[in-house]
């Protein structure tokens, strides 16, 4: 099933991580994948968006929160970037560290890249929809 996207730019806060976790599970869905995996897919992406929610933009700015996806043979390609600050330390930062570990489990791959320009972060991860 190639040729599946999707791809969405909205407002960096948090009432719009949950529209792109279901955009992503529906995508993995109609590509095949069993629950799991579309429930895998939707809860890595969901971390990476509320990453970029809480620290891509300075207190007080918003930016966009870029998502993009694609299937692929029987791979989901997600990619969720920003053009905010990129990754700095945050040591007043309310998450519990989690996120990343959680990705870099559900994702057969992930990356971490500087964005365009070195600005913002893209975070790049890698799915097989026909896992289980």
């Amino acid at each position: 099933m190639s040729g599946l996207a999707v791809a969405r730019s909205v407002p960096a806060v948090a009432e719009n991580i949950a529209p792109l976790r279901h955009a992503v599970a529906e995508l993995a869905d109609r590509a095949g994948a069993s629950p799991r995996v579309a429930g895998d897919v939707a809860l890595a992406v969901g971390e990476a968006c509320g990453n970029v929610v809480l620290h891509a933009y300075p207190p007080g700015e918003t930016g966009p929160l870029i998502l993009e996806a694609r299937v692929v043979d029987r791979a989901m390609e997600v990619i969720v970037s920003d053009i905010g600050r990129g990754m700095v330390p945050r040591p007043d930062s309310a998450g519990l560290g989690l996120g990343l570990p959680l990705m870099t489990t559900l994702a057969r791959h992930l990356a971490i890249s500087d964005g365009d320009d070195g600005r913002g972060t893209a975070v790049r991860m890698v799915f097989p929809l026909d896992a289980d």
